[in-house]
Parts: C-alpha cells; structure tokens; sequence
C-alpha cells in the first residue's frame, strides 16, 4: 500500500504481532483467537500515515520471539522488544541488536511471585543491555511500582513503563502507584507510555494531564496497543489516536513526544 503521511509526527511505540498457531506459553493469561501479522499491522499503519513504530513481544508467546524478529529483519521501520531469560547469551543479545531488537519486556502483570532483579544473574542482565543502549519495558500493577521501581531505577539501563502505570482503579491518579510512578520521573531516565487507555477503568484525561505536568513530552511516549486484544470489537486505530490527542491537545507536545520516540528505539 502507498503510505500516506500524517499530518503530525507520530510514532506507535506499543503494538503486537502474532499467529494463534505459534507455540503459546503455559503462564498466558489469554489465548489469541485469531491471527494479526505483520501485513496487517503494516496496513494500519499505512492507513493512518504512521511510519515508525514499535513491536512489544506479546506476552503469551514467553520468550518465543523468533515470528517477531523475522518480521523486524525484513521492515526496518519497525523495533522490536523482546521477552528474555537472564541467562541469554552476550553474544544472542548483540545478534538481536543487529535485528532490530532494542529492548527487553518485563511483563510482570497478573504474576503472582516478582523475580528477583537484584540477584547477580538479573544484574548481569541488565548491565549487558545498558552496554547495548537497550532499555527495560515494564508492565505490570499500579499497586506494585513502589516495589518495583526503585529496584529498576537502581540498575544501569533505561526504563519504560507501560499503560501510564496501570493505575489502581479505586483510587487512580491519588494512588500509592501513580505517586511512585510520579516520582519516578527525578531519576531522568524514566519514560511512560501513554497507552491502553481503553484497559484503564477510570479516566485517562487526568492520568495523561498529570504525566504531562510532571514529566514533560520528552518523557513520554505514544502507544496503541493495536490489535486491542480482547477489545478488537469496541477500539479503532483511529479512536486511541483521538484519545492520544485528547489526553496531549499541544501539537507541539507531540512533536516533542515523537521525536524522543524516534530516539530511544534507535530510528
């Protein structure tokens, strides 16, 4: 398909590509019912005049992320972050960096025991990605970020954290989590994705509003979370970028949030 060019910068930091025949890991909370590749993401993507964008490995294919990676190989307009085991090679890591791959995925939600990133295996981990200029990309529960942020921030790469923290629906934006998340911003090397607002209970228009207030554009970053698994029947691509703009209505904010985009995924 001709790309069509928006009429802004935008870079979508947050999609998945998968096949429901590809080898399903035994922890996934959800099954994919139907298939979304490559093509067809490519396809929404040139619709809506979106050129760069990210790939998060879904979490229910674990570590399987050999599908992603072919597809990161043959359109390099496209990143990828991957999910990994601490004992991977510096050798397998350096490959994937030559593939696309610039990231690692922490996908921690729904996990009823948190590894232990302060161990000697995950720290040696972790400074192999620093050494790649990878960062860490965090999803999990609001209410655990101020358990978990201040082991990532201790480490030496940079940190992503997913769906502006998950925020505890209860309480939202006046919650132990969002402060944490809030706070996190001090260490300069905290980003936070503005995304899957549709999986957030309450109102996303005061979440965005105070990330924006905080941190600034240059710490934040625009996702969709396309194909809407589980939501493919009530979101468009079209609605979550309506959304975006609801939550940063500056244009030139958004050009602040796409450029730094373009920078951290190594565009």
């Amino acid at each position: 398909m001709t790309q069509t060019m928006a009429t802004e910068p935008l870079v979508d930091t947050h999609a998945h590509i998968f096949r429901a025949d590809l080898p399903m890991d035994k922890y996934a909370l959800h099954l994919p019912k139907h298939d979304f590749t490559v093509d067809d993401y490519l396809t929404v993507l040139d619709t809506h005049g979106v050129w760069n964008a990210a790939i998060a490995a879904p979490s229910f294919l674990g570590t399987y992320n050999d599908y992603m990676i072919r597809d990161l190989i043959a359109h390099p307009r496209l990143r990828g972050t991957a999910i990994l085991d601490p004992d991977v090679s510096a050798y397998d890591l350096r490959q994937m960096d030559r593939e696309g791959v610039v990231g690692v995925r922490l996908s921690l939600r729904g996990r009823k025991e948190l590894p232990d990133y302060t161990s000697n295996e995950y720290k040696r981990f972790f400074f192999r990605l620093a050494d790649l200029g990878w960062h860490a990309h965090l999803h999990i529960e609001g209410q655990r970020l101020p358990q978990m942020l201040p082991i990532l921030q201790a480490l030496p790469m940079d940190l992503i954290v997913d769906h502006m923290g998950r925020p505890d629906p209860a309480s939202a934006g006046k919650s132990e989590g969002f402060e944490a998340l809030l706070n996190g911003f001090d260490n300069g090397r905290m980003w936070v994705k503005l995304s899957g607002g549709f999986r957030i209970v309450c109102d996303q228009n005061p979440l965005a509003r105070r990330l924006l207030e905080v941190g600034g554009p240059e710490r934040l970053l625009w996702g969709s979370d396309c194909p809407f698994t589980d939501f493919e029947e009530k979101v468009s691509y079209r609605s979550v970028i309506d959304a975006y703009h609801d939550w940063v209505p500056d244009a030139a904010d958004r050009a602040v949030i796409a450029e730094g985009s373009r920078k951290l995924y190594r565009f």
